[in-house]
């Protein structure tokens, strides 16, 4: 089984660190703490760390405040700890943290994003997984481990985060029977959609506003570009991952394939992230970029300009319209179907 290298790497060791990306997301925080039961209930000693301070909106998925920041516990790890990375196979992307990756005598990643080719990590890595949470969810049924109604939580709400309340394309039957088993566990569905989509602030509605308002169409009208400004952040109010969902507004269009959306934080730094309908793999662009993702949504950081990534964005994602529409031409013509953007 593949969870066999998991259970190999627990066996190894008696303690661990425990973290994710930086920012974490409802996914990756999910899988921190049901990991952490699991561990625990194996007899391990676990700390969750991560980088930064987790989100407002997040806060209500570890209730018990057991995740603790980087910066708070510099210096008190135990040396011996063995590190987990969830939700990433990347270690640039658990941002400080990564420091303690030449000390921890082992790193091991479980993840469900396509890997990066230059990856070097080693781990459970499963690109056709909705979600961490999804693995690790199925690891407690491997291990015979039942999830108490806080960890089943956790899990379900980076479930529903990760799979966009199972509308996105890797939702399965897979992901239903992980969910059921969650709901039997405890979980009340919609207090998770209530938590994840019903308790945006004024503020947040008004940065949308002001979001929604730079819109720009392009490529013939397939792809829609968004921009989030540090001066949108300071005339409403808004927190920087309050934007996060204003991405999925233009596909709503049935012209629309790809979604663009530049974001700058208080600080002036530039990310982005990518959405698609499948068409264009967004994460292959993503990845030319410094960053990753899946086919149908993903991102980076950008150390350019906004001007100069939205660019060099729009560039990548012209090329891929480009080869997709070939593709479109050669099929109508009676080639092979086969979709030589994916990878």
């Amino acid at each position: 089984m593949p969870t066999d290298a998991v259970f190999e790497f627990l066996d190894r060791h008696s303690s661990f660190i425990v973290t994710t990306h930086d920012p974490a997301d409802a996914d990756g925080l999910g899988a921190e703490i049901a990991f952490s039961f699991i561990a625990k209930s194996m007899g391990k000693q676990i700390r969750l760390v991560n980088s930064g301070p987790t989100l407002g909106k997040f806060q209500f998925i570890d209730p018990d405040n057991t995740i603790e920041t980087w910066k708070d516990i510099k210096g008190t790890l135990d040396r011996n700890a063995a590190l987990v990375i969830l939700d990433t196979t990347d270690e640039y992307f658990i941002g400080e943290l990564r420091d303690i990756i030449p000390y921890v005598p082992e790193v091991f990643v479980i993840d469900h994003h396509e890997p990066n080719k230059f990856c070097t990590l080693k781990g459970y890595i499963d690109n056709t997984a909705s979600s961490t949470c999804e693995m690790i969810v199925e690891l407690a049924h491997a291990a015979g481990i039942a999830l108490p109604p806080p960890c089943a939580k956790a899990a379900y709400t980076g479930l529903v985060y990760d799979t966009g309340s199972f509308a996105y394309a890797k939702t399965t039957d897979r992901t239903f029977k992980t969910a059921l088993s969650l709901v039997d566990a405890g979980v009340t569905p919609y207090d998770i959609y209530r938590r994840l989509n019903e308790s945006d602030s004024i503020a947040a509605l008004l940065l949308q506003k002001k979001v929604l308002s730079s819109l720009e169409i392009h490529n013939e009208g397939r792809v829609a570009v968004q921009m989030v400004l540090k001066s949108d952040l300071e005339a409403t109010g808004a927190f920087f991952e309050d934007s996060e969902h204003f991405i999925n507004i233009p596909l709503k269009s049935k012209d629309i394939l790809v979604s663009v959306l530049m974001k700058e934080n208080r600080e002036g730094h530039i990310r982005c992230s990518l959405r698609s309908k499948g068409t264009v793999n967004v994460s292959k662009i993503a990845q030319a970029m410094g960053g990753g993702g899946h086919v149908s949504s993903a991102g980076f950081r950008s150390p350019l300009s906004l001007g100069e990534t939205l660019a060099a964005v729009l560039a990548k994602v012209a090329e891929e319209l480009g080869k997709a529409d070939g593709q479109l031409r050669h099929t109508e013509k009676g080639g092979s179907p086969h979709n030589e953007w994916y990878f």
